[in-house]
């Protein structure tokens, strides 16, 4: 079914072009939109090291891949005629314009989909179909408060190091293409499905927003502490000078953590013995734990929690991310207009037994 479909990405940046590369790397058929004068954006955001004369940057080609390339400028009317005659047998249409821009290039709603009832329309928004308003990845984690609880009281407010409300989006609008794909075959008609940033960023305060709808208490910035279970997200400093963290969720976690650092004590003293308490007192076990992990090298830390099925890991940067075997497996490469680029896949999840 995958293979069959027929994609206009018409999007730039992310959010949109991330979902265009996901249906390509299923065998769909993606055809990426640009305006020649002012092709996507992204092509531009190169790193200190890119060369200026690259047609494409690493950032583009993180969410471009498996696609083909055609430049169309939709406030020529020729140019225009081309764009709908592609909509005509054209499976889903994925965008991001402004607002007013469907209206100014002659290719509302009413308009595609007269041309084209089977098509699917995915469009992604900043604040709402009804704002105008520019929306980076940015602004996003500053108004519906990620940075507010991103970060240390010493660090003040932080963004997460991708656009992950971008990401989020981008799900988000997979999942209603996917289900409209679904309902289309009982009714044989498309229709047009939106997802704002805005939202997919307030959707998915999850844990956060609940601690505050519940209990009227606003989250505050605690760095990589979880707000309700300890030990989790200290940093340990270990005999050979790395750091590693732990995820104890449960007080079974944490008795053999105790039994490995020769601390069977800490299990049942009254401050450590359950979650809450260690919550409470987790400054002062932070201190006795990271005294007794010093003496202790890396890899035999790690591979006895890995046996003994307790959440800890080393803190690793991207090289040694992808030093792995396991990481290697989700780069794709592919030459763009002459240039090698590389990424990593947009699909984390596999099939594990045809049918």
């Amino acid at each position: 079914m995958i293979s069959s479909l027929k994609i206009i990405d018409a999007s730039t940046v992310l959010a949109g072009p991330s979902v265009g590369m996901f249906f390509a790397e299923l065998g769909a058929d993606v055809l990426k939109i640009e305006n020649a004068k002012f092709p996507d954006v992204t092509r531009t955001w190169r790193t200190a090291t890119e060369s200026t004369e690259s047609p494409v940057s690493a950032y583009f080609s993180s969410i471009n891949y498996g696609k083909k390339y055609r430049s169309l400028d939709l406030k020529n009317s020729e140019d225009r005629l081309q764009f709908l005659v592609l909509i005509k047998d054209a499976d889903i249409l994925i965008s991001n314009f402004k607002k007013g821009d469907a209206e100014k290039f002659g290719i509302t709603d009413d308009v595609l989909q007269e041309i084209n009832p089977q098509l699917i329309h995915g469009k992604i928004s900043g604040f709402g179909l009804d704002s105008d308003r520019v929306a980076y990845d940015l602004i996003l984690q500053a108004e519906t408060g990620y940075m507010s609880i991103n970060g240390t009281p010493a660090s003040g407010p932080l963004k997460m190091p991708v656009a992950f409300i971008d990401v989020l989006a981008a799900h988000h609008l997979k999942e209603a293409i996917l289900i409209a794909l679904l309902e289309r075959t009982k009714t044989n008609l498309g229709k047009t499905v939106h997802v704002s940033l805005y939202d997919a960023a307030v959707a998915s305060l999850v844990n956060q927003a609940s601690a505050y709808l519940m209990t009227n208490t606003i989250p505050q910035k605690i760095g990589s502490l979880h707000p309700t279970i300890a030990p989790y997200g200290e940093i340990f400093t270990t005999q050979d000078q790395e750091q590693i963290t732990f995820a104890i969720g449960n007080d079974t976690h944490f008795q053999k953590l105790c039994l490995y650092l020769d601390a069977e004590e800490l299990a049942l003293d009254s401050r450590f013995e359950h979650n809450q308490q260690r919550v409470i007192h987790r400054v002062e076990l932070l201190e006795i734990l990271q005294e007794k992990i010093s003496t202790r090298k890396t890899a035999a830390i790690l591979n006895w929690m890995e046996i003994q099925h307790v959440p800890c890991g080393k803190i690793k940067n991207i090289a040694e991310v992808f030093e792995s075997e396991k990481a290697k497996t989700l780069i794709r490469t592919e030459i763009i207009e002459g240039q090698e680029t590389k990424r990593v896949s947009s699909i984390a999840f596999q099939t594990v037994k045809p049918i």
